[in-house]
């Protein structure tokens, strides 16, 4: 039987491929097919589009497709561009936490107060209900007035019902030892028989008084909360969830072995955030998202917003006379360690505040401008931002918004007691402390959105650099014009 064979289409309609609309096929040839991408052959073969079929000439074909895969990696000579930009600024980095090495936090003999207490792990043994003037845990005042707020619960106490908890201390040197404590109804918080407390030790009180319980001990709910949150992270992210805890780890500890110590050895606190939060910038990008152009692209966007947000913070920060010395927290820092700059380390803590959302803003964006490259590899510079900058502005705006409502979360007690007192706008805006947070969302805003334009424009620049077709890794015999030509779907 014999097979007929099939006559050869007319010059006007190029033969039908399945591949890629812009895949092409590189032969020793030179036919050039513009519906399909092109194709390099000594002849025309019954191949489809990509050269699986094979030509009829004396070429020799192989493909390359552009819509599947990772883009194509940056050409040598970036790379070399990029390397000479981030080299010297990590080698910086390493120099700067070598020289403001703090080797350890300072001493210094404990106050008593806050959490510079000495404390010990503890559990309440029994719980018995007591008259509270049996007790005298009543608190009348003198005069007898309880037309004011003070004076009804002190009156409430008198009438009321008290506990008696006898707490058992379970660590330290008085391990064993017991103690009672009255807690009155209308405390907070009530403590339950086998409840686990911490407890502060106070060596100068007198026997009787040296424990006191302070807070109870949460520690098994935080840890199982901190395991679920591993393991989701594990499971959904895989490897890449993986990578991101340990970055996170690093992160816990350069701020605990290196930021915070070195703050307190007396160095400039701002300079310590910008090499400190380099540190973290460094490790978290390359280990979460690989050592890549990408990646470098995303961390020279950071590095630019992390100094514009220093220069803005700074600024400001003098301008408005704000010393971050606003609460007892920061009053005892002072007072035990006068020498620090305390509008430093207002700022300090602005940059590195600003410093994870700003990881998640260029990354994305940097993302974003890879992604549409390798959709459309004929796309320029100018297209891919424009592109990229309406992915950014949804961005802005989500990002925006959840900085601020982070800060007004933290900040609610605050935020009633004004309302409380009826102050208005202009006079809670002015206060030291709501203006320390203004400072700081709207500082940390402004370097978010300047980053979204800074990385879009520094990826696009990049990717658009290397047209389709610029050789990499890979030798070819001739140059071979990129296909950009693309089958519109209809």
């Amino acid at each position: 039987m014999t097979t007929m064979q099939q006559p050869p289409p007319p010059p006007s309609e190029p033969p039908r491929g399945h591949g890629p609309a812009n895949s092409h096929w590189d032969g020793s040839g030179g036919g050039h097919d513009p519906r399909d991408g092109h194709r390099d052959g000594g002849g025309r073969g019954p191949g489809d589009g990509h050269g699986q079929g094979p030509p009829s000439g004396g070429g020799h074909g192989h493909s390359h497709s552009h819509g599947h895969g990772p883009a194509a990696p940056v050409s040598q000579h970036l790379r070399k561009v990029i390397a000479a930009v981030l080299i010297p600024f990590a080698t910086a980095v390493v120099v700067g936490m070598v020289v403001l090495w703090p080797g350890g936090a300072p001493g210094h003999e404990r106050t008593g107060v806050g959490f510079d207490r000495q404390t010990q792990s503890a559990t309440v043994t029994k719980i018995e209900e007591v008259d509270c003037s049996s007790v005298n845990a009543s608190g009348v005042p003198p005069t007898g007035d309880t037309s004011t707020a003070e004076g009804s619960s002190a009156q409430q106490q008198a009438n009321g019902t008290c506990k008696k908890a006898t707490v058992r201390v379970d660590t330290g040197k008085d391990k064993g030892r017991t103690f009672t404590e009255i807690v009155q109804p209308d405390q907070s918080r009530q403590l339950r028989q086998g409840q686990e407390v911490v407890v502060a030790y106070e060596p100068a009180a007198p026997k009787d008084l040296q424990y006191s319980v302070t807070d109870v001990n949460r520690r098994f709910p935080l840890a199982l909360l901190a395991g679920i949150f591993a393991l989701a992270v594990v499971v959904v992210g895989r490897l890449r969830g993986v990578m991101a805890l340990v970055a996170l780890a690093i992160s816990f500890l350069v701020l605990t072995f290196f930021i915070l110590p070195a703050i307190l050895q007396g160095s400039n606190p701002l300079v310590v955030a910008v090499v400190g939060a380099s540190a973290i910038m460094l490790i978290a990008l390359y280990m979460c998202h690989g050592l890549s152009a990408r990646t470098s692209v995303a961390v020279l966007g950071t590095l630019i917003s992390l100094l514009l947000i220093g220069l803005l913070g700074s600024g400001f920060i003098g301008w408005a006379d704000l010393t971050g010395n606003t609460d007892d927290n920061t009053g005892l820092i002072h007072g035990l360690y006068p020498d620090i700059d305390m509008s430093g380390l207002l700022l300090a803590g602005v940059i590195i505040g600003s410093l994870g959302v700003l990881d998640d803003v260029t990354v994305t964006q940097t993302s974003a401008v890879w992604e549409l490259h390798a959709a459309n590899p004929s796309m320029g510079w100018r297209g891919l931002y424009r592109a990229a900058i309406r992915i950014g502005r949804d961005h802005i705006a989500s990002v925006v918004n959840t900085l601020v409502l982070a800060y007004a979360g933290a900040a609610l007690p605050l935020l009633l007691l004004f309302s409380i007192a009826q102050s208005s706008v202009g006079t809670v805006a002015n206060s030291e402390l709501v203006a320390e947070e203004i400072v700081r969302t709207l500082v940390g805003s402004i370097g978010l959105v300047a980053s979204v334009p800074v990385t879009t424009a520094l990826a696009a620049l990049v990717v658009s650099a290397d047209r389709p077709g610029t050789p990499t890794t890979e030798s070819v015999p001739a140059p071979a014009r990129a296909g950009r030509g693309r089958r519109r779907k209809r």
